[in-house]
């Protein structure tokens, strides 16, 4: 994945204060996004035609803007996955073996997260080929391409979920924490802006594989989607999370897993007195 130069560059807080300049650029697909608002300003057509007029398929666009055109909801995610589908279904049909290459390595932010959709919708794949592709953007330099990479292999890790946990354990000994924090939060059991994991929610220690490694790590960006895991699975199994608490307190002393624990204990603590 190109490493995102802008991404140092300070975004505008709002959409109207984007300078002309640089939502041209955003649109034409020539820089990534700075921050949220800018990800969220972007015009995903208009992006999508510049797109395909720039790698010569033009050809692709009536078909996904039909689909879109269809859609009952437009919001971002239904547009960025109706958008990734369309370039999939492009891709088989026309049997373009470069298409899915040409946007996982696009400047554009967004370009990629359609790329990484690629992967997820991909039901000719097993679940182990689609970790495996899902992989370089669980570690983009882009934070909107590595949230969109756990969310569109989510269903996929649902359906299959033993051995999707066999396969994430792995990762959780990543020496990149951008992708030791795609383990745990592409299995939380509730997520956010995402299907709930319902086994998760019943039996939260399937997830244990994943968690314990976990429990001190260096990087608070793994941190806190650990803390959150465990807070998510507290909605359901409030005693289930507090045992693992107690024993990673006593397993572990570091700053770190306190941390954990503060966010894992945050919405049990204001329901049930611990004991």
């Amino acid at each position: 994945m190109p490493e995102m130069q802008n991404l140092q560059r300070k975004g505008a807080t709002a959409f109207n204060k984007i300078p002309g300049e640089i939502l041209f650029q955003l649109n034409k697909g020539t820089i990534a996004s700075a921050n949220l608002v800018e990800w969220l300003a972007v015009d995903k057509m208009l992006l999508l035609e510049n797109l395909l007029q720039e790698i010569k398929r033009k050809k692709y666009f009536n078909s996904i803007a039909k689909e879109i055109n269809n859609l009952r909801k437009k919001s971002v995610n239904t547009v960025n996955e109706t958008i990734g589908r369309g370039l999939l279904l492009a891709a088989q049909k026309y049997n373009d073996t470069e298409l899915l290459q040409i946007i996982s390595e696009h400047p554009s932010d967004s370009v990629r997260c359609w790329a990484a959709y690629t992967v997820g919708m991909n039901h000719l794949i097993s679940i182990e080929e689609k970790l495996e592709n899902i992989k370089p953007f669980s570690a983009d330099a882009h934070f909107g391409v590595r949230e969109i990479a756990w969310f569109a292999v989510r269903p996929s890790i649902a359906k299959d979920l033993n051995k999707s946990i066999s396969l994430l354990t792995s990762w959780t000994l990543s020496q990149d924490p951008y992708i030791r924090r795609f383990a745990s939060e592409a299995t939380r059991p509730r997520g956010v802006w995402c299907s709930h994991i319902e086994v998760l929610k019943k039996n939260p220690r399937l997830g244990i594989p994943i968690l314990a490694p976990l429990k001190s790590d260096p990087e608070k960006y793994v941190r806190d989607s650990v803390g959150n895991w465990l807070n998510d699975a507290g909605k359901s199994q409030p005693q289930f999370v507090i045992s693992i608490c107690k024993k990673w307190e006593k397993e572990s002393k570091t700053k770190e897993t306190a941390y954990i624990i503060g966010k894992a204990l945050r919405t049990i603590q204001q329901k049930v007195k611990i004991r």
